[in-house]
């Protein structure tokens, strides 16, 4: 259990310093420093600083759709939790202080170098909008809409430069004038 628990330690120090600073500004001495532990302990976990990377992406997954998970489990009605999605991801800017995506921020920095990375980016992404895509076909069941595909890709990519824009200009506009045009695509 005790080994658990330093992994852990690592995972999200080193997840801190990669989403604050950048991974490529990261080095092994500062995650050892920070997360106290000494630098066998991390080899002991880690077999590289690329490893490492892999680990914090899978954590920042998990937390991304458990996040979800938590703000939608007491809705039912798949219209609720789309608009619930945009509020998710506008408080997920606001905790942040509109520091954006973690996974287009990795992307950005390691662009096509690491395609392990931006395979896995892709992924996520795409899972995503593949949940996008459950809830509107869920509510298009409803006989609300025709064409699920389309409005789930636009309601992604709405939430997509709502992240972007948002992180740019440092406020959360964007998402209350996405969330009016879901609205509108959902009536």
């Amino acid at each position: 259990m005790k080994k658990e628990k330093v992994r852990e330690r690592i995972i999200r120090v080193a997840s801190d310093l990669f989403y604050k600073q950048g991974y490529n500004s990261t080095g092994i001495n500062q995650i050892i420093a920070e997360a106290d532990i000494a630098i066998g302990s991390l080899y002991n976990h880690f077999s590289s600083k690329n490893d490492l990377l892999q680990a914090y992406l899978i954590k920042e997954e998990l937390d991304w759709f458990e996040g979800f998970e938590n703000s939608t489990s007491k809705i039912s009605d798949p219209r609720e939790k789309l608009l619930t999605l945009i509020d998710y991801r506008k408080k997920l800017q606001q905790t942040s202080k509109f520091a954006g995506c973690h996974f287009i921020k990795i992307v950005s920095e390691i662009g096509e170098s690491n395609s392990s990375v931006s395979g896995f980016a892709k992924q996520h992404k795409e899972k995503q909008k593949n949940l996008i895509k459950t809830l509107v076909t869920e509510y298009g069941v409803q006989g609300q809409l025709t064409d699920v595909n389309l409005t789930a890709e636009n309601i992604f990519l709405l939430i997509e430069g709502a992240v972007v824009t948002s992180t740019i200009n440092k406020q959360n506009d964007s998402f209350d004038q996405v969330k009016k045009i879901v609205q509108g695509l959902l009536s």
